[in-house]
């Protein structure tokens, strides 16, 4: 097969030039291919799945129905390799949880599904992170609700096996009745609110603990600016800390709750106008490691209630790549090439994968994305709903299989 008058872009830039695969296996980048399986791309990108290190399931419930259909709408968004978030319903804390997820991923034909696993059970004492870790669960995840004894405990297992602690930093004692920013928006719309001071202190506390213990954190959406330079500063420092932000805090403030919307009740909630325009500029700065949709789905039945009562989440993975490609690429935050190491090399990295260039010789992982199509957002559960989009997903290559859309 022979992929023609593609737009090949990659970390390492983009460039014109037509693409052979065989098998399933990247032969050939050059000019004037020739084959008897012949695709024109007419000019769409040729680029690297996506990976999504944010995502959960449907209502949060863990079961082989939902897994399914989260992996065919990630595929069809772009996205090649998704890591649940182990705080289902049941929580991926026990290793009946964990081998009765596992046993949904053989047969999926989308997106390829990994787990994260809880190091902290419901009653907050430790899960069996060793045995989670050895049976397959692809990286530990904490909340920062953990006390500092068992915060400890965590690191020195993440150290044991070498992997990424993500990292969701946050007070239980400030976020139990808040739903929205603490600020104007939510004082005038007369809701309890959470202090930005909810993320930053814990994001401080956890740097000072990756500092002393030697360990990579990924600080998982991240949504103070304030808690990007404290990261900032401690990577300055030699101290191994990563930030992960959402398409959803870069381009809305909580602004986007008025009229109680309860699309934009998401968990960590949405940031002020001013504080968006410094997270715009973290971004443009090279500050943010890696970007997320941070997909959380949930009924109608349990987002169109009373804004205190909804759920918190809003679905984008579907429509990620366009969303990318059109808030980000296209407003010329950041550059094509730019989104690839934000989403597939800086990702695949923090667990423990090498991905986000094309080398010849290696397994095929791609997408062609057409910048002249066009997609239109019809998805009440969307915060871009009824938004119409530049560029689509046409097709995807995941080895020897290939998917039209």
């Amino acid at each position: 097969m022979v992929i023609s008058n593609a737009r090949v872009c990659d970390a390492n830039g983009e460039r014109k030039a037509d693409v052979r695969i065989e098998e399933g296996v990247l032969k050939e980048i050059g000019q004037n291919l020739k084959c008897s399986e012949m695709i024109d791309a007419k000019g769409a990108y040729f680029m690297p799945l996506l990976l999504d290190l944010n995502v959960r399931l449907q209502d949060g419930i863990l079961n082989a129905k939902n897994i399914k259909a989260l992996s065919d709408q990630a595929l069809g968004g772009g996205v090649g390799h998704i890591v649940l978030n182990p705080d289902s319903n049941p929580a991926i804390d026990n290793e009946v949880a964990l081998e009765f997820a596992q046993n949904s991923l053989g047969s999926l034909q989308g997106a390829k599904v990994d787990l994260m696993l809880n190091t902290l059970k419901e009653d907050a004492t430790l899960s069996n992170i060793a045995i989670l870790l050895k049976r397959g669960a692809a990286a530990p995840y904490m909340s920062t609700i953990a006390k500092n004894n068992l915060a400890i405990k965590i690191a020195e297992y993440v150290k044991m096996y070498n992997k990424t602690l993500f990292c969701k930093a946050e007070d239980n004692s400030l976020i139990n009745n808040g739903v929205m920013l603490e600020g104007d928006v939510s004082s005038r719309l007369g809701l309890a609110g959470i202090p930005d001071l909810s993320e930053v202190l814990h994001v401080s506390r956890m740097i000072e603990i990756a500092r002393h213990f030697k360990i990579r954190i990924l600080f998982k959406s991240i949504a103070s600016p304030r808690s990007i330079y404290l990261i900032s500063q401690a990577k300055k420092d030699g101290v191994d800390v990563r930030c992960e932000v959402s398409l959803h805090h870069l381009i809305h403030a909580d602004s986007s709750c008025e009229n109680f919307n309860t699309t934009a009740k998401i968990n960590p909630p949405l940031a002020s106008q001013s504080d968006l325009k410094l997270l715009q500029k973290a971004l443009k700065n090279k500050e943010i490691d890696t970007l997320t949709s941070l997909h959380q789905p949930s009924s109608l039945v349990n987002k169109e209630v009373a804004f205190y009562d909804a759920e918190y989440g809003s679905e984008a993975i579907e429509n990620i790549l366009a969303l990318y490609y059109t808030k980000l690429v296209k407003s010329e935050m950041i550059s094509m090439s730019e989104l690839v190491k934000l989403t597939a090399v800086n990702t695949a990295r923090s667990i423990g994968l090498e991905y986000g260039t094309f080398e010849i010789g290696s397994k095929v992982n791609a997408l062609l994305f057409d910048v002249n199509e066009t997609t239109l957002i019809n998805n009440s559960q969307s915060l871009y709903n009824g938004e119409t989009l530049d560029g689509k997903v046409v097709m995807t290559f995941q080895e020897n299989k290939v998917s039209k859309f």
